[in-house]
């Protein structure tokens, strides 16, 4: 069996899929994406490409070290997230070649439900006890928000007590028993940020998402010292050794991206890691459906798993949700706010192609919002 054809599609709302299909005719999908950079990464899948043709789908270790190693400039965003996506496509392959769910080629599942939390509000959350409320009603157990919307470097007083409102308003509607994460998205500087976790502390948040950027790490010790919330962070973290230094300075949740971090592959190495610092698995997943069972499947297999983002309803995905692109949402149906384990081989969905191959067609151009503070200087989105 070898590769015999890997293609790509952009498809809204902000995605990029990958197709490998090998000479026996078994295909597997991937979410190779960086969310507003999907053309660039396309144009890196292409260029692998030229190694992956003709190669047996089944060594994917060897493949992923080659991808990931093969060219004298390595790592990044772009080329992370291009070998991720076709790691996923290439375990989906073993999986069905095999007959087995990823998550059992792993090393088996270690737990039989996986929780997932909801995304309430948008970039400037309002009206946050109503739409947490309505989660809480559908049956979740958390959920997470921004913190703020626009803020400055070293936020005022009214900007850090809005943050409390909101954090009080959520928890009002959640109680003692569920859950709450904010994400400062690295808005605020290192004293900000110490600022907003002690002013948090009693409302208890399960964690406090990038209170820094990665460019501050330096100083990430400081912030984790500042308080008693647990610190999460590592979407923008691309390999394992960038995570060597938020453990040491003490990071609770490492959020690793498995669309960004080398795929499934690379996800499962971050975890253990974590694991060797008694911290705990986050995976982040704001994107589509392919990422999100690759990602689960991860999460079932992951002693030190805490909880899985989702996009289910987020407010990116105003033209195309989570399940516009399978043919079968039911691994997608959270019970009590969790997945349940899913036994079907591979990644353990069906992608409509047919859909998928419509919607290419159209594509998309999604960027980011670029934000600017009151004076035209630059704000962090």
């Amino acid at each position: 069996m070898k590769i015999e054809r890997i293609e790509t599609f952009l498809v809204p709302p902000r995605w990029l899929f990958c197709r490998i299909e090998t000479s026996d005719g078994v295909v597997g999908w991937g979410e190779p994406v960086v969310e507003g950079r999907a053309e660039v990464v396309r144009t890196a899948i292409d260029v692998l490409s030229e190694y992956l043709i003709g190669q047996d789908p089944l060594q994917i270790e060897r493949h992923w070290q080659t991808l990931t190693k093969g060219g004298f400039y390595r790592g990044g965003p772009v080329l992370s997230s291009a070998v991720a996506g076709l790691d996923h496509a290439l375990w989906d392959i073993a999986g069905k070649v095999y007959d087995a769910p990823v998550a059992a080629l792993l090393g088996g599942r270690v737990r039989d439900r996986a929780r997932v939390y909801a995304w309430v509000g948008g970039d400037e959350p309002a009206e946050v006890a109503d739409q947490v409320a309505e989660q809480v009603a559908a049956g979740m157990t958390a959920v997470k928000m921004n913190a703020s919307g626009r803020i400055l470097p070293s936020p005022s007083l009214a900007e850090i007590n809005d943050i409390v409102a909101r954090l009080t308003a959520a928890r009002s509607a959640l109680g003692d028993t569920l859950d709450v994460a904010i994400d400062l998205h690295g808005r605020v500087g290192v004293a900000g940020a110490r600022r907003i976790l002690h002013a948090v502390e009693g409302l208890h948040p399960l964690f406090v998402e990038e209170p820094v950027l990665p460019e501050h790490m330096l100083h990430l010790a400081d912030v984790v010292s500042s308080s008693t919330v647990p610190v999460a962070l590592g979407e923008r973290l691309y390999h394992r050794s960038e995570f060597v230094a938020p453990l040491n300075a003490g990071v609770a949740v490492v959020q690793p991206d498995v669309s960004h971090a080398g795929g499934i592959s690379e996800l499962r190495r971050i975890a253990s890691l974590a694991d060797t610092h008694g911290a705990m698995l986050a995976p982040h997943c704001p994107l589509g459906p392919i990422s999100l069972a690759a990602s689960l499947q991860v999460s079932f297999a992951t002693p030190n798993f805490l909880i899985q983002e989702q996009s289910r309803g987020i407010h990116y995905n105003l033209t195309s949700d989570l399940t516009s692109y399978v043919v079968d949402p039911a691994p997608f149906t959270w019970v009590n706010g969790h997945a349940t384990y899913n036994p079907l081989p591979g990644l353990g969905i069906t992608v409509d192609e047919a859909a998928v191959r419509a919607a290419d067609k159209t594509g998309h151009t999604w960027r980011n919002p670029v934000w600017t503070q009151e004076d035209g200087t630059f704000a962090e989105w």
